[in-house]
């Protein structure tokens, strides 16, 4: 008989093309084996290519979606991404962490969208709250963002000691895309060819999704980055589109 799959959970913003936000992070869950539920924490009008403007949903309103959750079923592992402001963010974390024994918190912190949309700005307060999860996940722009520009390796290296960091390298230069994550005692370098039309909308949230699954599944942080990395190279491979598909991952 099947055993009942692990449970993980995404805070994060609705698309309407369903590449990036929620509907992604569900897709993501499922495909990597376990059963994802979702709270709303903005309302955004885009597609593929374009954004035209977001509605926030505050705090009150996100604890009461997850608290009806918690209610009934045991949810530890969780993806955060698109959230309104600091303050709100900051109570968010600060519920998660009184109400769920052992949270594991994977926060995705998107500062811009990928068609263009700013919504935050790095401040110490953000590096603060950064420090209560267990891993970000930012791409470089917004490690340079979160970090300045300058040896950002040694200050990633050095926060690291907070949070584990998994830096997002599809914004390299180079012929092949490396993705890094910096642990308290080491650094792990996984790398993929580039390829022709891997650029794809939401990547970064299928990514965050991915690791967040894996850790459901019981993997340690490093076996579950590589997966991830491994998941999300499939989902850019899997068409020429923005739009990528998520398969079942093969390994």
């Amino acid at each position: 008989m099947p055993q009942n799959k692990p449970y993980a959970l995404s805070i994060a913003g609705f698309d309407p093309s369903a590449g990036a936000g929620i509907l992604a992070d569900i897709k993501s869950f499922e495909a990597n084996g376990v059963y994802g539920f979702g709270a709303v924490s903005a309302l955004t009008w885009q597609n593929d290519i374009e954004f035209d403007k977001v509605e926030w949903v505050n705090a009150d309103k996100i604890i009461s979606q997850v608290s009806v959750l918690l209610r009934r079923f045991n949810i530890r592992h969780i993806k955060i991404g698109l959230i309104g402001n600091l303050k709100t963010l900051q109570e968010v974390v600060q519920f998660l962490k009184e109400n769920i024994e052992s949270p594991v918190l994977i926060y995705d912190p998107i500062m811009k969208a990928s068609a263009g949309y700013e919504f935050h700005k790095a401040t110490e307060q953000l590096l603060e709250i950064m420090k209560e999860v267990t891993c970000i996940t930012p791409n470089i722009p917004e490690a340079h963002r979160l970090f300045g520009t300058d040896d950002l390796e040694t200050k990633l290296e050095n926060y690291s000691e907070y949070v584990n960091i998994y830096l997002k390298g599809g914004h390299s230069d180079s012929h092949s895309a490396t993705d890094f994550l910096y642990t308290s005692d080491h650094t792990y370098a996984f790398s993929n060819d580039r390829l022709p039309h891997g650029a794809k909308h939401g990547s970064g949230c299928v990514l965050s999704a991915a690791l967040t699954a894996q850790l459901a599944l019981g993997k340690e942080i490093a076996d579950a980055a590589e997966i991830a990395n491994l998941y999300t190279y499939q989902f850019l491979a899997s068409n020429e589109t923005l739009l990528g598909y998520h398969n079942p991952i093969v390994i």
